[in-house]
């Protein structure tokens, strides 16, 4: 009997497979529970939609965003309002912030861990 992927599986699982240098760099953080002993999952689909990196325990959604986003902006609006009345957590880091300012960005992540289901507003530098 044939297995039926969805198209959102099929695609995660084809990113999980080409990771950009960014998702690298976090995924290497995030991956065995090594950053606040959290489980995440990478290129995990959520409805239509698939998540760059998804922490189960704390609904919370980290999205990359590469160099074509701007393009993008009203389709990534749209997305985190769906996945936020899903009761998602949704918070975005640009791939050079994230390669420029690891620390950064994770202190930022520790924060909003930390903080419980509250979704803290994240300022650069």
């Amino acid at each position: 009997m044939p297995i039926n992927r969805s198209p959102t599986r099929s695609l995660a699982r084809q990113l999980r497979s080409n990771p950009t240098p960014a998702e690298r760099v976090l995924w290497s953080v995030l991956r065995n529970r090594q950053f606040l002993a959290l489980k995440f999952r990478r290129q995990h689909p959520i409805g239509p939609y698939i998540a760059d990196f998804f922490c189960p325990g704390k609904k919370l959604i980290i999205e990359l965003d590469g160099e074509s986003h701007p393009s993008k902006e009203p389709y990534d609006a749209a997305r985190t309002a769906w996945l936020i009345q899903q009761g998602y957590q949704v918070v975005r880091f640009t791939n050079p912030e994230l390669l420029e300012d690891l620390d950064g960005v994770l202190s930022q992540l520790t924060k909003l861990c930390q903080d419980g289901n509250r979704i803290l507003p994240l300022t650069k530098g």
